[in-house]
């Protein structure tokens, strides 16, 4: 039997789950046992098909909108981590629907921050990727046409507001923090009156897995990020990677889907995994590579996160009950 050779496997940390991946997952375990199935979930409660479908086998149904759930059914009705436009509850309570918002507080606050300045009398400049599930909810926070959408830098150098010096900025909160911070400069130049967040909104979840990744990928000859094709957070780790350096920076969705031709010959291996990707298929990816090389796992730390956001209440007790 040959010596499999020696692969050095450097695992990003912060990685995976956030604290509002987290409670939105939790939000909807503890809604199906306090209430038993069906759970009805408005969009993927968040972007990883394994956890989604790890929820639809105890029970929880997930539909792309209201109007797929039964009338009268007095099961709850659960929105996502993403968010949802203002007219989402609207229609609930109309419905008469018993609902729990999974929103992730963090997204919440750019919801806020939003409608404030509208209130403020400012023209909204949203830094997003149109058709995203939080950019749809965020610009439904307000009337049609109170924001204006940027996704390139190229935007932010054509866009031509109504009112030039009355324009106030909010950021989806899973952008690549150096093409958001290009896209806010060419803003602040053109308009210098414009209002920006104190930090922008991008995430502390989402800042923190590009240093990990900015760090360990000028070191490794490949990478890997864990998550879903439609995560915007994982895709955005899988661009930083490349742009660090590494000449192979890819995304799996797990073990199965590697493409063993990309890591034939390389000694060393960085794994990171996106907000919504569980860290058991961390484990399964490593465990796929030990088959194939002698691994060495050192953990490259550039963070700590402590963060923890509150459940509703009405689901406080059976949490406290679980010991989470």
């Amino acid at each position: 039997m040959t010596d499999k050779p020696s692969l050095d496997i450097l695992l990003c940390a912060p990685r995976g789950f956030c604290a509002g991946v987290d409670r939105a997952i939790q939000i909807v375990d503890l809604a199906l046992k306090k209430y038993g199935a069906p759970v009805y979930v408005r969009h993927e409660i968040v972007h990883n098909k394994f956890v989604v479908d790890g929820l639809r086998a105890k029970g929880a149904v997930f539909v792309e909108e209201l109007e797929e759930i039964p009338e009268g059914t007095d099961a709850p009705v659960i929105f996502s981590a993403h968010g949802v436009a203002k007219s989402v509850p609207a229609e609930a309570k109309h419905r008469n629907m018993f609902f729990l918002d999974a929103t992730c507080p963090l997204v919440t606050k750019v919801h806020v921050e939003a409608q404030r300045h509208a209130e403020d009398g400012h023209d909204i400049v949203l830094i997003g990727h149109r058709g995203h599930p939080e950019v749809i909810g965020t610009m439904g926070q307000l009337p049609p046409g109170k924001i204006t959408l940027i996704e390139t830098v190229a935007d932010a150098e054509a866009f031509a507001p109504r009112d030039p010096d009355n324009l106030a900025l909010v950021t989806q909160t899973t952008l690549s923090v150096d093409d958001t911070s290009a896209m806010v400069m060419v803003l602040k130049s053109r308009f210098p009156n414009i209002s920006v967040p104190a930090k922008e909104d991008i995430c502390y979840a989402t800042t923190n897995r590009q240093e990990a990744v900015k760090a360990v990928a000028p070191r490794v000859d490949a990478m890997i990020v864990v998550g879903a094709p439609n995560s915007s957070n994982s895709m955005r780790l899988v661009e930083v990677g490349e742009r660090a350096g590494c000449r192979v920076s890819v995304l799996v969705q797990r073990a199965e889907d590697i493409d063993w031709d990309q890591f034939g010959d390389i000694s060393s291996l960085g794994i990171t995994a996106g907000a919504s990707a569980p860290e058991s298929l961390v484990e399964e990816v490593i465990e796929a590579f030990a088959e194939r090389f002698t691994v060495n796992v050192e953990i490259a730390v550039t963070a700590e996160e402590n963060i923890a956001f509150n459940i509703p209440r009405v689901l406080r007790q059976l949490e406290e009950a679980s010991g989470h």
